[in-house]
């Protein structure tokens, strides 16, 4: 049963009509399919994490004390705008976060983003060195991976990268959504074909998706089966928000004031 495959999306959908019918005729048929049932359920025991993406402390420690803080995600532009230095806010995110945080290289030779992502790594047991999805960025990802460190590949546009990215050892692979969708194109189906594919060859490689702008790819995201998600605070707080849960709150509140009733 181990060397079965994880049932796609499409699989999983047949395994929903399937299973209106009776395979007692069907043996091997029925082998088959109780092997991807049992593929469904335990892909349905994982937790799909929420990584932050932002440099900025007081928003990382905010979100981390409600537990909505698996990972951080940063980037030079992130450190940028924070104003501080990257080792010195890189450790102190790490201080806050026990999950993975993002640093990325700031070299394009594979050498120096070796070298760079040793540095990095001395920080703290939790950092993932950050790596672009070059031929150079994939080399640096497999002698980092084969150290085992752990690595993000980012800047994913396509599912031709982001095998290769799995072929190179990449804990993460970061496909940009928002980016995609920036230009015209889908940034979701990007994410439909890399789950697909990741599931087809059981790679381990999570498929993190970034660059989200709203939460309705914060939604998709979790309804295609992104192992992760990173997506600026913003974007998390607005995903408690719903215009009926404040017109059924503040009903309550009329009514249980009518009552002059309290419970403190």
């Amino acid at each position: 049963m181990s060397s079965t495959p994880r049932p796609t999306i499409h699989q999983q959908k047949i395994l929903v009509l399937l299973s209106k019918f009776s395979l007692r005729g069907f043996p091997k048929l029925k082998t088959e399919v109780d092997d991807l049932q049992y593929f469904a359920k335990r892909k349905g025991d994982k937790t799909m994490k929420f990584f932050v993406d932002t440099a900025e402390i007081d928003q990382i420690k905010e979100l981390n004390d409600l537990g909505m803080v698996d990972g951080v995600t940063t980037n030079p532009s992130l450190i940028k705008k924070s104003g501080r230095d990257i080792i010195e806010v890189t450790k102190e995110i790490c201080s806050i976060v026990e999950g993975p945080v993002s640093a990325e290289v700031t070299s394009t030779e594979a050498d120096t983003m070796i070298a760079e992502g040793r540095k990095l790594v001395t920080i703290a047991k939790n950092i993932a060195v950050k790596v672009p999805l070059t031929w150079d960025g994939l080399k640096a990802c497999k002698t980092l991976s084969s150290e085992g460190h752990m690595v993000n590949v980012t800047l994913c546009f396509s599912a031709n990268q982001a095998l290769l990215a799995a072929k190179a050892g990449a804990t993460f692979i970061s496909p940009f959504i928002g980016r995609l969708d920036d230009i015209n194109l889908d940034g979701m189906q990007l994410i439909e074909d890399i789950r697909e594919i990741y599931d087809n060859y059981d790679f381990q490689t999570q498929i993190l998706a970034a660059s989200i702008r709203t939460v309705n790819h914060a939604l998709e995201s979790a309804r295609i089966g992104a192992d992760v998600m990173t997506a600026p605070p913003s974007v998390i707080k607005s995903m408690i928000n719903h215009p009926l849960t404040d017109k059924g709150l503040a009903a309550f509140l009329e009514d249980i004031k009518f009552t002059k009733q309290k419970i403190l």
